[in-house]
């Protein structure tokens, strides 16, 4: 695996906590994704690439030149609180998010 997939794959397991997971989120078979990781995302085919890079926000050309360059102004932020991602429910999760929410409006 070349250094520009390892961190891509780095990247899918920190915020979906697996491949398979992210596979499932971009209804893409699992097989499919890991042998993108393990042949190159050069060696890919376009629709597959552009699902990948969509989903986790990154800038598709920057790809072709062996960059991971996020789009849009700002990277994305990583919760600092780990789980393994099936832990918590959505519903669970979506109340985390609530609260976070309500802490950052006790700011003002």
């Amino acid at each position: 695996m070349q250094e520009l997939e390892a961190n891509i794959k780095s990247l899918i397991i920190e915020r979906y906590g697996s491949l398979k997971k992210f596979s499932e989120t971009i209804n893409m078979p699992w097989t499919t994704l890991d042998s993108i990781l393990k042949r190159g995302m050069a060696n890919s085919n376009i629709t597959n690439v552009l699902k990948i890079t969509r989903e986790l926000g990154l800038d598709a050309e920057k790809i072709v030149d062996g960059e991971i360059v996020f789009s849009g102004e700002q990277e994305p932020t990583t919760i600092a609180a780990h789980f393994d991602g099936s832990e918590y429910t959505e519903d669970e999760l979506d109340e985390i998010r609530q609260f976070a929410e309500f802490v950052k409006n006790k700011r003002k």
